[in-house]
C-alpha cells in the first residue's frame, strides 16, 4: 500500500463562533493537504466546510455559542470522506431545506445557496437530520493527483 493509498483521519470539536469557521477551513485544508490538491480541489473544500460550518451556527444552534460543531475527516487512497454535524434543532423539512434560494433566515440576508454549493463541489453529498437532534453532511471527493496531470 502506498502512502497515498494509507488511511488518515482526525476529528475536532468547537464552540459555535462564527469566528471558528476559518479555523474548521484551515484544518480541513491542512489534513487535506498531504493528497497535494490542486487551488481548485483545495478551495472547493474549504468553500464546503465554510457553508456547512456556518449551517450548524446559523440554523442549528441559532448563533448560541454554546452549541460545538463536530468535524471528522477520513483519506481512504485518494478520496476525502468528510462529516460536518451539529446537535442542534435540526431540520424539519429536509426536503425545503434543500431547495436552491431556500433559506429559513432570509432577515440575516442568507443566499439560500449553502447545500446547493456543497452538492455541487463534492462529489457526493448527503443531509440527514432529525428535529431536535441536529443535523449532519456527510460528503465525498477524490482529489486528482498533480503528478498525474503534469505526466
Amino acid at each position: 500500500m502506498t502512502q497515498a493509498q494509507a488511511e488518515n483521519y482526525m476529528s475536532v470539536q468547537f464552540a459555535a463562533l462564527s469566528e471558528n469557521e476559518s479555523f474548521a477551513r484551515v484544518v480541513v485544508a491542512a489534513f487535506v493537504s498531504r493528497l497535494d490538491p490542486t487551488l481548485d480541489e483545495l478551495n472547493d473544500l474549504k468553500t464546503v466546510v465554510s457553508e456547512a460550518v456556518t449551517n450548524c451556527i446559523i440554523h442549528g444552534y441559532d448563533s448560541d455559542p454554546t452549541g460545538i460543531v463536530y468535524i471528522s475527516a477520513v483519506i481512504r487512497g485518494e478520496t476525502v470522506h468528510l462529516v460536518i454535524e451539529d446537535k442542534g434543532k435540526g431540520i424539519d423539512d429536509l426536503e425545503l431545506a434543500q431547495q436552491p434560494l431556500y433559506t429559513s433566515k432570509p432577515e440575516l440576508e442568507r443566499s439560500g445557496m449553502g447545500f446547493t454549493i456543497m452538492e455541487n463541489f463534492m462529489d457526493e453529498f448527503e443531509v440527514t437530520s432529525e428535529p431536535g437532534q441536529g443535523t449532519s453532511i456527510r460528503m465525498k471527493k477524490t482529489i486528482v493527483s498533480k503528478k498525474a496531470l503534469y505526466n
